[in-house]
């Protein structure tokens, strides 16, 4: 079975987002676009909803920078309102139940699978126990005001173990963690 990665860029207040403000913040630095455009990665299928879909498409489509090296990436887009063709090169479309296809997936896939942004979707994998790594690039900002699309709101509880960290110029921080979802919080014994 193949692992997945949920993979999300965040501000230190946890959102994914905020009006106003240029894609990463306009804190994309060199270092860090570097890593991504070396990712050994780059082959394995990227898994969205349709909301990131249109986001990071039109992204690329106005050359925003780093999304150039996602065009031709194999990307999959679960969504009941979008229809084919899609517009992104190397992009198919899934109108069906997207926590079993991703089960499928798991299961047949020759490489790796991981998301980029698509909070409800990722919500969704990671409460169905189909997450095996929890990756988040936090941002050194806070959005208070104007951030939106907070990552983590809805979220079980889930404990989680941190197996890798590190420090990109301009004081990014990437960590990847290992999540196990939980009843309820520790050491309180579960009802019933």
């Amino acid at each position: 079975m193949q692992r997945l990665t949920v993979d999300f860029i965040i501000s230190l207040d946890g959102y994914g987002a905020a009006e106003g403000w240029p894609g990463w913040w306009g804190m994309e630095s060199p270092e860090y676009l570097q890593w991504l455009q070396d990712s050994p990665e780059q082959d394995h299928p990227i898994l969205m909803g349709s909301t990131t879909y249109r986001l990071m498409s039109a992204l690329a489509e106005s050359g925003e920078p780093g999304t150039d090296m996602l065009d031709g990436m194999p990307k999959v887009v679960f969504s009941s309102t979008l229809s084919e063709p899609l517009s992104w090169a190397n992009t198919r479309l899934v109108t069906t139940d997207a926590v079993a296809a991703v089960r499928a997936m798991k299961e047949e896939s020759d490489l790796p699978l991981r998301t980029l942004g698509s909070v409800s979707l990722c919500r969704s994998l990671l409460r169905a126990g189909l997450v095996d790594l929890y990756r988040v690039v936090v941002f050194p900002v806070i959005t208070g005001a104007t951030g939106r699309d907070r990552i983590f709101d809805g979220y079980p509880d889930v404990r989680l173990e941190l197996v890798q960290s590190r420090t990109f110029e301009g004081g990014l921080q990437l960590l990847e963690y290992v999540p196990t979802v939980l009843e309820g919080p520790p050491g309180i014994a579960a009802s019933g």
